[in-house]
């Protein structure tokens, strides 16, 4: 039985030459105090040394490093090769940590870049990602209706099922949520109108700034941005899952196109329901408004109808429900786009679904933005 001998390096200098002597175990149980020998040693001799390792036991890889820094890489290389009582597995890890010393070079640190240029290059990245971003959707919405046009004319390409299936999901199921919302918001317009107005004796006109607000702009917009959330993100969820585990690589195969599979149902269901759930959604802000109205400034149902009648026009209507349409159109596709470049994974399937979302919240204010600002040059 062998007894641990724990490493031991002595200097005898009453040679001539001087004699480093090593023994025992270079290993990491002795790592402390062998780091403490090599810097006691440290300097005392030379090259002229000579070296001798016949006796060392048994060594590691942090016993080996610790040599390295002793000798030097040079003078452990040549050691290595010459001591012939050092078994060949301890030789060939001496050569192993001296190569891997030798060649070990500080990693420089970058210089740091000023930060006014670190956020003009983040600024610049978030431009381009805007930019192709923008190209994709285009691009994107083309191939829709590329798809759209090619199948219009062939009936037996209309998938009728799967559209009124997704009509029922974004539309029937989502009509609660789309008309309790809005008609809480318009009971909270129609309370600060009533507060605001009241001061200069105007009250009554309360119910054309309920009326004005979710005909033209609150009706349509509130619906898309809750579609937006709600739809957008269910779309990039479905398609993505599906890009995930390979069922549209499955459906290219079988030679089928997932345009006509996936996108368009959603597109035309998304056409369909949006509009109608705008029309809910006015005529419960509308109904919030005249709950309030009644209740709050003794304004009774049929003097609300009559002034609904006399002091709003059609073309408000008209303004409000010729949006739904194209806020249908580009939510639907964003939300299959952003499906369509999930890379495969659990986490981009989460990460295009919420880029779905803001994108198309972002896209709905955007361009209801544009519109107002036409409608109002236009005068409509």
């Amino acid at each position: 039985m062998i007894t641990a001998k724990a490493g031991d390096a002595q200097l005898d200098t009453s040679s001539k030459p001087a004699r480093l002597h090593i023994s025992g175990d270079w290993t990491l149980a002795n790592y402390a105090r062998l780091k403490q020998l090599n810097a006691q040693l440290a300097g005392k001799y030379d090259d002229s040394t000579h070296v001798d390792l016949d006796d060392v036991t048994r060594l590691d890889t942090a016993g080996a490093s610790l040599l390295v820094e002793l000798l030097g890489a040079e003078r452990v290389s040549q050691l290595a090769d010459t001591t012939s009582r050092l078994p060949a597995a301890d030789r060939a890890l001496l050569q192993t940590v001296y190569s891997s010393m030798r060649d070990f070079c500080v990693p420089t640190k970058a210089p740091e870049e000023n930060t006014g240029i670190q956020v003009l290059s983040r600024i610049g990245c978030a431009v381009d990602k805007l930019w192709q971003d923008s190209l994709k959707l285009l691009g994107f919405i083309g191939l829709i209706l590329q798809t759209l046009a090619r199948n219009l004319f062939r009936p037996k390409q209309w998938r009728i099922t799967p559209v009124v299936a997704h009509i029922e999901q974004i539309g029937l199921n989502a009509a609660p949520i789309v008309v309790l919302l809005t008609f809480m918001v318009g009971a909270v317009v129609a309370f600060l109108g009533a507060t605001v107005l009241a001061n200069f004796g105007a009250g009554i006109f309360t119910v054309d700034l309920v009326a004005f607000s979710f005909l033209r702009e609150f009706g349509v917009l509130l619906t898309a941005i809750l579609l937006a959330g709600r739809t957008a993100s269910a779309f990039t969820a479905q398609i993505g899952s599906m890009k995930a585990n390979e069922e549209i690589d499955a459906i290219r195969t079988l030679g089928l196109d997932p345009m006509d599979l996936l996108v368009l149902p959603r597109v035309l269901a998304l056409l369909i329901a949006l509009p109608l759930l705008t029309f809910l959604a006015m005529m419960a802000g509308i109904l919030g408004g005249a709950v309030v109205c009644i209740v709050s400034l003794g304004i009774s149902p049929d003097m609300f109808i009559s002034l609904l009648h006399s002091d709003i026009g059609v073309q408000h209507f008209l303004v409000g429900m010729v949006k739904a349409p194209f806020f249908a159109f580009l939510i639907a596709a964003v939300g299959c786009l952003e499906g369509f470049k999930v890379a495969g994974s659990a986490e981009s399937v989460g990460e295009h679904t919420t880029s779905s979302v803001v994108q198309s919240i972002f896209i709905v204010i955007v361009l209801d933005a544009v519109a107002a600002l036409f409608f109002m040059e236009m005068g409509w």
